[in-house]
C-alpha cells in the first residue's frame, strides 16, 4: 500500500515479473488443499529472508513469492534488491507511531466496532450476492472483509469473525511498522503531538 508507494517514489520498484493467472489458481489450490503452514514451508527452503519476512497467515505476498519465485528461478528477496530508478527528488516521509501498543489495540477494537455499527456486515453481505463475486479476489482477502465473508457464508459466528478480525489487523499493524523501522527517511510522529511537530519541522525547512 502506501509504505509500497514511497519506496516507488524513492528507490525505485525491484523488476519482478507480472502476475501469472494461471500458476496463480494453481498456487492458490495448493493452498487451499494444503494450507498456508505447507506452503510457507515451501516458501522457507526455497527463499529463507523472504520466508522469515513473510507471515504465513498473509497468503497475497505468500503467494506472491513462490509465484515469482517459479517465473524467475531465483529467490524473491534477491530480486527485490535490484531496485530501478526513483524519481532522484529529495523525500521526507512522516508516520503517526503509535507510543502504546494497548492503546493501539483498543483503537484497532474501536474502529472495527465502529464499523460493524455502520453496516459492515450488511455491506459485506451485499458484495456475497454480487454475480460473480469470487471470495479469492485479492479485494476480499483483506483485512476484515475476509473474516465478515466467513461469517456471512456461515463459516464463523459474528463474535468469531469479529476476533479473528482484530487478530489479523493487529498482525497487520505489526507488519506495518516493521516496515517502517526499515525506512530511514521516515521520521515518526506521535499521534497526538502530530500537528505541532509537523509545523516545527516546517518552520525548520523553511528557516533553511
Amino acid at each position: 500500500g502506501t509504505h509500497l508507494y514511497f519506496r516507488a517514489l524513492d528507490r525505485g520498484l525491484s523488476p519482478l515479473p507480472p502476475a501469472d493467472p494461471a500458476l496463480r489458481a494453481q498456487l492458490q489450490v495448493e493452498l487451499n488443499a494444503q494450507g498456508a503452514a505447507v506452503l510457507h514451508e515451501r516458501l522457507l527452503r526455497l527463499d529463507p529472508v523472504a520466508g522469515a519476512r513473510i507471515h504465513p497467515n498473509d497468503p497475497q505476498r505468500l503467494l506472491r513469492a513462490l509465484e515469482v519465485i517459479a517465473l524467475t528461478g531465483q529467490p524473491l528477496s534477491a530480486q527485490q534488491n535490484q531496485a530501478g530508478p526513483g524519481t532522484g527528488l529529495p523525500m521526507l516521509g512522516c508516520a503517526l507511531w503509535p507510543t502504546s501498543r494497548i492503546e493501539l489495540h483498543q483503537v484497532i477494537e474501536q474502529r472495527l466496532d465502529a464499523m460493524l455499527a455502520a453496516g459492515f456486515v450488511d455491506e459485506v453481505r451485499a458484495l456475497c450476492s454480487e454475480p460473480g463475486f469470487d471470495p479469492e479476489l485479492p479485494a476480499f482477502r483483506s483485512v476484515g472483509y475476509r473474516q465478515l465473508i466467513e461469517h456471512v457464508q456461515g463459516r464463523a459466528t459474528l463474535a468469531e469473525a469479529r476476533r479473528h478480525a482484530i487478530h489479523a489487523t493487529r498482525q497487520l499493524a505489526k507488519r506495518q511498522l516493521t516496515w517502517l523501522r526499515s525506512e530511514p527517511q521516515v521520521v515518526a510522529l506521535d499521534p497526538d503531538q502530530a500537528l505541532a511537530q509537523l509545523t516545527e519541522m516546517g518552520r525548520t525547512i523553511i528557516s533553511k
